[in-house]
C-alpha cells in the first residue's frame, strides 16, 4: 500500500489557504503541520487532495469569534449542503442549511434570526438561484448573499460570486463576505 499525500496549508489573515508543502504519509503530515504551526500564528491545516478530507488544523482561532457569525445555506443537493455545512462548522461557523427555496422561506419566515451571510448553492437553474436573491433582497435588505457558481456562470444581483471547486476555492470568499 503506498503512502498518501498531504497538502499542507496556512491560511491568511483575510481566509485565503496557501500551500506550503506536500508530503507523504500522516505521520510526516502531522510533523510538517507542527513545524509550519512554530512559525506562523495563522491557522494551518493538512489536506487529503484526493478526498479533501482535513486531518489536522493548528492555530485554529478561538470558536466563540466565529460563532458570533450566523450563516444561512440554500442548498439544492441535500449531499452537498450537508458537506459544505460540516465545513463550514469545522471551521467554527454556525449554520443552517436548507435544501430548495421553499424550505428557505419557510424557514425564514418562521424566525427572527439573524443571519450575517446567505449561501447560496450552484446546483439549480439561473432562475431559481435569481428567484431566491431576489426574494432575500427584499425580505433582507441588508443581507449578503455568497453565490457558489458552476464555471462560467455568475449570479449578477449577489453581493459576492465564486466558482465552485472545493473548499479551498470559497471559504476564503466566506471569509471576506464576513470581513
Amino acid at each position: 500500500m503506498q503512502p498518501i499525500q498531504y497538502n499542507i496549508f496556512e491560511v491568511l489573515p483575510g481566509g485565503k489557504p496557501v500551500l506550503h508543502s506536500s508530503v507523504l504519509g500522516l505521520e510526516a503530515a502531522w510533523q510538517k503541520l507542527y513545524e509550519l504551526a512554530q512559525q506562523t500564528a495563522n491557522e494551518c491545516f493538512a489536506q487529503n487532495p484526493a478526498t479533501r478530507e482535513i486531518v489536522g488544523q493548528l492555530n485554529v482561532p478561538l470558536a466563540e469569534e466565529r460563532m458570533r457569525k450566523r450563516l444561512f445555506q440554500i442548498a439544492y443537493t441535500e449531499s452537498l449542503g450537508f458537506s459544505r455545512a460540516d465545513v463550514l462548522r469545522h471551521r467554527g461557523y454556525s449554520v443552517t442549511t436548507v435544501v430548495g427555496n421553499q424550505s428557505a422561506e419557510v424557514v425564514l419566515t418562521s424566525t427572527k434570526e439573524h443571519y450575517d451571510l446567505f449561501i447560496l448553492g450552484h446546483a439549480a437553474t439561473e432562475a431559481t438561484r435569481k428567484e431566491i436573491v431576489a426574494w432575500l433582497k427584499a425580505r433582507f435588505p441588508d443581507a449578503r448573499i455568497l453565490a457558489l457558481n458552476r464555471p462560467h456562470q455568475q449570479l449578477g444581483d449577489a453581493d459576492f460570486n465564486v466558482r465552485l471547486n472545493g473548499p479551498e476555492t470559497w471559504m476564503p470568499a466566506v471569509a471576506q463576505a464576513l470581513a
